[in-house]
């Protein structure tokens, strides 16, 4: 996978501005990071359940 760097970055983001505006720009931005929050967030969350399922079926699990 190439490595992208900062002339790319740069292109891109003029790219964007051209493209979308710079009243647009900003808004975009907002919602593709609360995107990627809500993503990671989902991802976290999914792995404390998975966790917390396995010790409840321990705990429920009969001893003898």
């Amino acid at each position: 996978m190439p490595n992208v760097g900062a002339p790319e970055l740069i292109v891109i983001l003029v790219i964007a501005l051209i493209v979308l505006g710079p009243k647009r720009l900003p808004e975009v931005g907002r919602s593709v990071g609360k995107g990627m929050r809500e993503f990671r967030e989902s991802l976290a969350g999914n792995d404390e359940q998975h966790d917390d399922d396995a010790a409840d079926d321990r705990d429920a699990s009969p001893r003898q």
